[in-house]
């Protein structure tokens, strides 16, 4: 059983902060692998051209063992999960008539692009809606539609693993298996879970996963990864930075040869300047740590501090999905009182407690940094009101 990892943290002994949708904090170690990065750029004749690749490597690495992966070479190392997604909206083919999917109140990183993409081809975007709050069971409903509204004409699925406005879990892995039955095309914004839940690359067989690095990978902002699968192999990147070209590192040393080839797998899509000399320390530092805790262990530990607490929410007049169907480290909570969301996240915020509002719901996104404490907190505070 994992133990709390607040001492890898700085966060103030008075806050009750069950916010890691939002951002995560940076951990001690991630701050002192920025630190160092900085320290470095002091004097750039340090800084050698097997830097601008074994950082980048190493990383892709990393991420590769944390999705199940074996093939780190699919691993593209992206700024944010709007870029990994153009990417590849970039590279679908979307007829006149065919349909995108995709779930209603989505992040705008996953929705926007397919919304231009809909409208450049003729194409239908099909949105997936949230169930009614009378239903007894929404996350289970949510998930039949979805696979309902995925038929043969369906080019393109983006779906999330966890709604990040609630924490609503998606059975990713049937939804993988219906899209290769009408050969369309699977997206995953694992933003919200990749890290703290277990998933397998493998299993699921996304086209392409893409994750931001600064919630539940704890890495800094501007930073993420993606992975992309062998649909997306010869396609067409975003931008034409240098490292992504074959051979690459003898223009470091002072060759100006150009090649057409570009490095294998997925290293095409990386976002130009992806050395950066402080993020990806950081990221890679956040990674060790993640790898270290492991996804089940993280899930596992959110389970066993949230268990408590579940009918007390309950009493107070909040409804809470059934377990099957959201996360432990990500989950809404909606007032069957008429108690406005706003207001509620008001009150909680001066009594130490930070959440978000998402929608019509209170999203509560503990982590391994919190205790029961925390969530003793919340309950008192929705008690009170």
């Amino acid at each position: 059983m994992l133990e709390c990892q607040r001492h890898r943290f700085q966060l103030p002994s008075d806050l009750h902060y069950l916010n890691c949708a939002y951002m995560a904090p940076l951990a001690r170690e991630v701050e002192a692998a920025g630190r160092e990065g900085m320290a470095r750029r002091r004097d750039p004749s340090t800084i050698v051209s097997d830097d601008f690749f074994d950082q980048a490597d190493a990383l892709r690495g990393r991420f590769a063992r944390l999705i199940g992966g074996s093939d780190p070479r699919r691993v593209a190392i992206v700024p944010a999960v709007s870029y990994g997604i153009a990417t590849a909206a970039r590279n679908v083919e979307i007829s006149s008539g065919q349909n995108i999917v995709i779930l209603g109140e989505q992040f705008p990183s996953n929705v926007y692009v397919w919304m231009r993409k809909a409208k450049e081809n003729g194409a239908e975007l099909r949105t997936v809606e949230r169930p009614s709050t009378g239903d007894p069971s929404p996350g289970a409903t949510w998930n039949e539609r979805l696979l309902d509204a995925i038929d043969g004409d369906t080019a393109v699925v983006a779906t999330p693993i966890v709604h990040w406005a609630d924490g609503t879990r998606f059975d990713v892995a049937a939804v993988g298996r219906r899209t290769r039955e009408v050969g369309a095309a699977f997206v995953i914004d694992g933003t919200q879970s990749i890290g703290a839940m277990p998933f397998d690359v493998e299993e699921v067989a996304p086209d392409a996963l893409v994750v931001a690095g600064y919630k539940t990978l704890f890495g800094p902002y501007q930073s993420g990864l993606a992975w992309f699968g062998e649909r997306f192999d010869g396609g067409v990147p975003l931008e034409e930075p240098w490292a992504a070209r074959e051979s690459s590192e003898l223009f470091v040393a002072g060759r100006l040869d150009y090649v057409q080839e570009y490095r294998p797998a997925a290293a095409r899509y990386d976002v130009g300047e992806r050395s950066n000399q402080i993020q990806l320390p950081m990221l890679n530092a956040a990674l060790d740590m993640v790898l270290e805790w492991q996804p089940e262990r993280v899930q596992e530990y959110c389970a066993t501090l949230l268990q408590p607490f579940e009918d007390a929410f309950r009493e107070e007049g909040f409804d809470l999905e059934d377990r099957m169907w959201r996360g432990a480290h990500l989950f809404g909570l909606r007032s069957r009182r008429g108690l406005d969301a706003d207001a509620t996240a008001a009150a909680l915020r001066r009594a130490r407690v930070f959440v978000s509002v998402r929608g019509t719901a209170i999203r509560v996104a503990p982590q391994v940094y919190n205790d029961s404490s925390d969530l003793e907190a919340l309950a008192a505070t929705l008690r009170a009101l």
